[in-house]
């Protein structure tokens, strides 16, 4: 009897997946929806991406009492309302300006970034969103200032190495419970940031004027997540993960009001991109906005174990935009359509816009979003492919995507409304 040569979740074949079956069944639909980062199986971790293991780095570097860069905050989102929050530490200084900046990260293969963030680590303490102390003011003068502060560390006990993953936030590293820790020297809290922080003004007003002042996605999120914006009553903690998504929708949001009124594209135009075996198509079509991703997974990756074909995921709006979460997706799609609807809001163009994602079965662990923001930032700024109708650019899709162009077509909630201008 000829053996199979992948194992799947119905017929595990290694003894740490057959034991998670034991634990909890799980199926194809729930882990892709979920990505580990949900845990909609009830489990306290993701059994899957308990199976990852990392080199540990030297034990040395951790002790009860650290002293290094930090630059950043981080805010959980288990227990809410009341959530584990902290600052970042990096364990090499030289790296404390990179290894929690994304947008430097572009390049990098799956090892250096795991690298990177088993360099940072997480210290944390329990307290209420809407709690204002001593504490909560220091972690937000960190999260405000534009370079990495000193800060001194007092843990409860030496911080344990282990490295978590989620389909949204970037890998954490190391962790620890802190008692207390000090800033050692004068945060640089940028002006403009620091007017936004004591005027009197919504969190979503606040986070479009500094992005529109040149203050990247990556900058904001930590500064929405440490509870430091919005009206003085309503401010509180908001988890990392959390932030990061309402980031990307927030400035969508706020970008699309005008983008609506711009002038149409007049060329079909084709963006490609490929990074961490995301392979990206971005087809734009001339008309009023419009908004469609799909994110294609090759069988028998970490989320596909059962799928012996490739799963297709949707997930649209229309002209005036979409009111309900986009579940299937979750922070992918924010993150894809942040990254349009900034290239567009800068061009000032408007169109119909399609994200053809392809994941390959190279990608063994989520990274977070970042990387889909940054995919489709890097398409973008490449000179797209020019096409004089929508037949010739489909037929050339079909020879860059793994599958057939017609398999999208017929989930595809633009395509399916072909207008006749489309095939002139």
């Amino acid at each position: 009897m000829r053996m199979q040569k992948y194992q799947t979740l119905e017929n595990p074949r290694c003894r740490i997946l057959k034991e998670m079956m034991k634990m909890r069944p799980m199926s194809k639909e729930m882990c892709l929806v979920c990505k580990g980062g949900r845990l909609l199986c009830g489990q306290t971790f993701c059994p899957l991406l308990k199976r990852i293991e990392i080199q540990k780095p030297s034990q040395e570097k951790l002790s009860e009492v650290m002293y290094g860069k930090s630059p950043s905050i981080f805010v959980g989102w288990h227990y809410y309302p009341e959530v584990y929050v902290g600052p970042m530490m990096a364990l090499d200084d030289n790296k404390a300006e990179t290894i929690d900046d994304p947008s430097k990260w572009y390049g990098a293969n799956f090892d250096e970034i795991i690298e990177m963030r088993s360099l940072l680590l997480r210290s944390k303490k329990r307290e209420f969103v809407m709690k204002k102390d001593v504490f909560i003011e220091r972690s937000q003068e960190i999260a405000l200032s534009s370079k990495p502060v000193y800060v001194e560390n007092e843990f409860k006990g030496v911080p344990k190495f282990g490295i978590s993953f989620s389909p949204i936030t970037q890998p954490v590293g190391p962790s620890g419970i802190l008692n207390k820790f000090h800033i050692t020297e004068n945060p640089k809290i940028p002006k403009m940031v620091d007017k936004m922080v004591s005027d009197e003004l919504r969190s979503k007003d606040a986070v479009f004027q500094l992005y529109r002042h040149g203050y990247d996605v990556y900058y904001l999120t930590n500064v929405l997540s440490s509870g430091a914006l919005g009206m003085m009553d309503n401010r509180k903690l908001v988890p990392t993960r959390w932030s990061i998504t309402a980031v990307d929708d927030i400035i969508s949001k706020e970008m699309m009001k005008e983008i609506r009124n711009f002038p149409s594209i007049n060329d079909f135009l084709i963006y490609s991109n490929n990074y961490l075996d995301n392979h990206f198509e971005i087809l734009m079509i001339p008309g009023k906005w419009e908004f469609e991703q799909f994110e294609a997974w090759a069988p028998r990756t970490l989320w596909t174990l059962s799928s012996t074909r490739p799963v297709i995921v949707e997930e649209s709006e229309p002209f005036h935009g979409r009111t309900t979460y986009a579940e299937r997706e979750g922070g992918g799609y924010y993150a894809g359509r942040f990254a349009v609807t900034e290239f567009l809001y800068k061009i000032k163009r408007q169109c119909r816009v399609i994200i053809f994602r392809e994941i390959s079965e190279g990608y063994v662990m989520p990274v977070g979003v970042w990387e889909v923001r940054e995919n489709v930032r890097n398409a973008l700024r490449k000179r797209p492919l020019k096409f004089d109708n929508l037949n010739d650019a489909l037929s050339h899709l079909d020879n860059k995507l793994r599958i057939p162009v017609r398999n999208y077509i017929s989930k595809s909630e633009i395509l399916k409304q072909r207008r006749i201008t489309d095939f002139l």
